[in-house]
């Protein structure tokens, strides 16, 4: 549905279409639609609209499978079914002569804020919201909302804490169109401002801390604050545990009730100020469960997981508020790309606009990467694979430092990998850092969670080059007689077409040209591509020794003896062998293809000068593929091969 944002301070979300037409942005100042022209002045055309208003909307295949099960209508709105609620009538509202704030209107709604001002009413002088639905698609709407109410209100209590409260409707059987009556919802009105408005504002974050009563003083005066972008992010990493924890909290309270939401956005979020809870919006879309069908259950439900999915990214990395920037962010994950390489496709886009660091990116880099594990397995591909309430609100990215939690095994793994990452990017390569990073190698190599049979599927895929072991020549060390800098260094597998693996291995770099290259990094640009063919089989790696008829450890193995890493691997015995997949190169053949532009492109010297330095800075592997002997680690997300001297190469993936 097209939306439109009435601005300064009041919003209409979803854009009527009526045979008079009105643009889409408004002033500052509050404008009267050409199509209402007394509905600003008074409530009697509220719902003596003459007018008829035309609509037209689309649904995703996906949304169509999860729209609610049809019901009759009926005319009357007596009995049984609706005695929960109550019926109103207009004059028991004072209406007010604005369009309500941000409460996901849609272009078959009206919505307007209202106070009850019957004095014999329990919710006399209760600010309400008034959703008029004009169509017969709406009018289900409404009724659904007001049917979910009556089988979760047996815990009043929860419903209320986490989503708007319907009170009841207004129905008058006189016709505004040519064959409908008028029907009003009332539901509850928990502020004006959906979660969407509230990002969308500058002092977003200080005002969102006094809603919710939270000391903004003790965050900001936490000067000891030594974790990943200090005392600015954990102000705003702490307001999204908040939020998301609310947010799961409700959202399982309706999975427990065998209800899907199906309609969670940004715009149907609300914050009440009064008891400082997330409401979710009405539940008028909310589908049931089928009780003998175990597949819809496990597919609605992982449709509201991918939704919050979707949330969680966007309250934490503001750029996907751009709607160019977030539809490439949804075209990446429909194209089958895994959610867990979400890190490599948006470092560019996060790092294009902050010299300082982006504060989104930190917050998910905290905790050793806790929050991209949290966001790969809510927007995981498969609905099999993403977690569920219960299991996210005890994620170490939503607990917070005080809170003791248990992390699986499948956490440490992605905790050591993010680690390994984060240190070649923040490092130099001294002494330390790289005894450091060869440690986390081996116990990555350690609780390889893969087994050989595995490599075949999870192999294929477009991996950048982050670490190697082996050697590390720079531009800063020698005289060469032709300088390069080295750009991105991928390595693409493609799937077998009999039983061999093709690896082509892509070098881009720039020849630099000039005196002052030390201060501009300019020059010609040029792509060197090695490809080489791979038989794919099994192996071990031994880890102990037999001499004298002891055995000795290695130096990984006693480190993971210890009392550091004893607690975390207790759900595994240490391994006497790793099995690893064995890479046989096919043949000795290397095929070496480089492009170089011009004007150096002419020059055949220039271009045998330019190879030599290009394998001069690259890890040897890289150019030679068929001295590359064995992988030791794989998963969706990171790949660690051995060469035949030994070095490990650290692999992030970077596309399918």
């Amino acid at each position: 549905m097209n939306q439109m944002t009435l601005q300064g301070g009041h919003y209409l979300s979803g854009l009527m279409e009526t045979s008079k037409c009105y643009t889409n942005s408004f002033p500052s100042t509050l404008i009267r639609p050409s199509c209402l022209p007394r509905m600003w002045t008074s409530f009697d055309l509220f719902y003596k609209q003459k007018s008829q208003i035309k609509i037209r909307c689309s649904l995703s295949r996906e949304k169509e499978a999860l729209s609610p099960l049809e019901f009759e209508d009926s005319d009357s709105l007596e009995g049984e079914e609706f005695s929960h609620v109550i019926k109103f009538k207009f004059s028991d509202f004072k209406i007010s002569d604005r369009v309500s704030i941000g409460l996901g209107g849609r272009g078959d709604e009206v919505v307007f804020e209202a106070i009850i001002n019957d004095t014999d009413s329990p919710l006399h002088n209760t600010r309400v919201v008034l959703r008029r639905l004009t169509s017969a698609q709406a009018q289900r709407r409404g009724k659904r909302a007001m049917q979910v109410l009556k089988k979760l209100c047996r815990r009043k209590m929860m419903y209320h804490s986490y989503s708007m409260q319907v009170h009841g409707y207004v129905f008058s059987p006189e016709t505004t169109t040519e064959d409908e009556g008028s029907f009003t919802l009332v539901h509850g009105y928990h502020g004006g401002l959906s979660l969407r408005h509230w990002l969308r504002q500058t002092d977003w974050l200080p005002t969102l801390e006094a809603t919710l009563a939270l000391d903004e003083e003790s965050a900001v005066r936490r000067a000891g604050d030594d974790t990943v972008g200090g005392p600015a992010v954990s102000r705003q990493l702490r307001v999204t545990r908040i939020l998301m924890r609310d947010l799961l909290i409700g959202v399982n309270y309706l999975h427990s009730h065998g209800l899907a939401h199906t309609e969670l956005r940004l715009e149907n979020v609300h914050i009440s100020p009064v008891d400082r809870h997330i409401k979710v919006g009405i539940l008028g879309n909310a589908a049931d469960f089928f009780e003998n069908n175990m597949d819809r259950q496990q597919m609605m439900i992982a449709f509201d997981m991918r939704c919050l999915g979707f949330i969680m990214a966007k309250m934490v990395l503001r750029e996907l508020m751009d709607p160019v920037i977030f539809t490439k962010f949804k075209a990446f994950l429909n194209k089958g790309n895994d959610p867990s390489c979400l890190r490599e496709f948006l470092l560019p886009t996060l790092n294009m606009n902050s010299s300082h660091g982006n504060i989104g990116l930190q917050m998910l880099d905290r905790n050793w990467g806790a929050g991209w594990h949290l966001l790969s397995v809510l927007l995981a591909a498969k609905p099999v694979d993403r977690i569920r309430c219960l299991d996210a609100l005890r994620h170490p990215f939503l607990c917070g430092p005080r809170w003791r939690v248990n992390p699986s095994m499948d956490v440490i793994r992605w905790s050591l990998g993010s680690t390994a990452v984060r240190i070649t990017e923040e490092y130099i390569y001294g002494h330390q850092q790289r005894i450091r990073l060869a440690h986390f190698l081996e116990l990555m190599e350690m609780l390889n969670p893969s087994k050989p049979k595995s490599w075949r599927g999870l192999l294929p895929g477009r991996w950048r080059l982050v670490y190697c072991s082996g050697r590390h020549i720079g531009l800063t060390t020698r005289e060469p007689p032709s300088r390069a800098l080295i750009g991105d260094v991928n390595l693409t597998i493609t799937p077998p077409s009999s039983k061999l693996f093709s690896f082509t291995s892509d070098i881009t770099f720039t020849v630099l040209t000039g005196k002052d290259w030390p201060h501009h990094k300019v020059g010609v640009a040029g792509k060197l591509q090695i490809t080489s063919d791979f038989r794919l089989t099994a192996g071990k790696r031994l880890y102990l020794k037999q001499e004298n008829g002891t055995e000795n450890l290695p130096s990984v193995i006693k480190k993971l003896s210890g009392n550091k890493w004893r607690k975390a691997l207790r759900h595994k015995e240490l391994p006497s062998s790793l099995a690893v997949a064995k890479l046989v190169s096919v043949s000795g053949d290397i095929e070496v293809t480089m492009t170089l532009n011009d004007p150096l492109s002419k020059d055949i010297r220039v271009g045998e000068l330019v190879v030599n330095e290009v394998r001069m800075q690259i890890p040897p592997e890289m150019f030679d593929l068929s001295k590359i002997v064995c992988g030791t680690y794989v998963d969706s997300r990171m790949m660690i091969l051995r060469s035949v001297n030994g070095s490990a190469l650290l692999f992030s993936r970077i596309g399918s």
